[in-house]
């Protein structure tokens, strides 16, 4: 698979990539006439998967994932991707 970019990271310690596949930010209006929530806040889409250092998937990594790490990661691919 194809990312459009591989960023370094750690989960549960270990070191690793996360391979974006998809991102797509939309910033809000914050507009009272906004169409939708979505439009007033604004939102992120993006679709990743765990990778091991030498970009391969890695899913008994991606299994020590929990709400808080899946967090972090989101918002180290929004910095990364903002940048």
């Amino acid at each position: 698979m194809s990312y459009i970019a591989e960023i370094d990271h750690r989960v549960a310690g270990i070191p690793c990539l996360i391979g974006v596949s998809h991102y797509d930010h939309t910033e809000g209006s914050f507009s009272y006439d906004a169409p939708s929530d979505w439009d007033y806040h604004g939102h992120t889409d993006c679709d990743w998967e765990i990778l091991d250092r030498r970009g391969r998937p890695a899913p008994w990594l991606a299994r020590k994932i929990n709400d808080k790490e899946e967090d972090a990661i989101n918002e180290a691919i929004h910095r990364y991707m903002e940048n």
